[in-house]
């Protein structure tokens, strides 16, 4: 059992580093990844507490990219944590990801709920403040019941309160991942919303750019889907992933290694993963 997928406090998470594997080892986790979104901060951390256990880890990051279908997250395995060009374009991801939640807070308070940043940030970690901590925030308030109803009222694309905020196209992030030594794969493909044929040319495009996997084995991932994406992993020669994408309390009945209770990421995925890193 393997989990390349989850996120910490440096990002929307809710464990720290040393939770995370702590937690791993506790499911009989054999490798892990840490994914946070738009920042390495707690790579360190993770690999230094996975090395104390004996754990085998990767260093990891999700980056959000610009699409012009859907949403797009591109996962870097193998990434150097410190890399000048990572950690700048990261800062500057960053940047426009405050600029953004000023703006969902602004777009709250027009519409009634009487929210302060103060009181969004209190719910964030170390670094990364996102819209599942508007989310927590607005739970607190009573202004909705849980994350899901936030994100399908207010916090999604097309929603009164969602807001654009700035990213690097596709090939421009791929390239950076491979600049800082790691391998870029694509996260949750459905979330393209694309399917059939359509799917297929575009991670046809996404591999003549630089994409080096595709992630495979998800919760939300049917039986359907699964085989789907690894026909295409399997046809365009990308390593195929796998992980919970877990991050803790924010998100109710998915544990580490085993998503909502049917996640199965073969061992075999992290020897495929390390093997293809070192032709990276």
């Amino acid at each position: 059992m393997i989990d390349l997928h989850m996120h910490s406090m440096f990002s929307d998470g809710t464990f720290t580093p040393e939770e995370l594997v702590a937690a791993g080892v506790r499911n009989g986790v054999k490798a892990m990844a840490l994914t946070d979104h738009d920042t390495t901060a707690g790579v360190p951390r993770f690999l230094a507490a996975a090395e104390a256990v004996g754990m085998r880890a990767f260093s990891g990051v999700e980056v959000s990219a610009e699409v012009e279908s859907g949403t797009l997250h591109v996962l870097g395995y193998g990434i150097q944590p410190e890399h000048p060009g990572l950690k700048e374009n990261l800062t500057w991801i960053r940047k426009g990801r405050e600029d953004r939640n000023l703006e969902i807070l602004r777009k709250l308070n027009e519409m009634g709920m009487a929210l302060t940043y103060e009181e969004v940030t209190a719910y964030a970690g170390a670094d990364v403040v996102a819209r599942p901590h508007f989310a927590q925030a607005m739970m607190a308030k009573g202004y909705v019941g849980n994350k899901r109803e936030a994100f399908d009222r207010f916090l999604a694309r097309g929603k009164p309160a969602y807001v654009e905020r700035s990213r690097m196209d596709a090939s421009d992030t791929f390239s950076l991942i491979r600049q800082a030594g790691g391998l870029p794969v694509l996260a949750h493909p459905f979330s393209l919303k694309l399917s059939g044929e359509p799917l297929r040319a575009k991670v046809e495009e996404f591999t003549r750019q630089g994409l080096g996997g595709i992630e495979v084995y998800y919760p939300e991932h049917s039986p359907e889907r699964l085989r789907a994406y690894l026909r295409l992993a399997h046809e365009f020669d990308l390593v195929a992933t796998g992980g919970s994408d877990f991050h803790g309390a924010v998100s109710p009945g998915v544990e580490i290694g085993r998503g909502s209770g049917h996640l199965h990421v073969p061992d075999s995925v992290a020897n495929a993963l390390q093997q293809r890193l070192g032709t990276v």
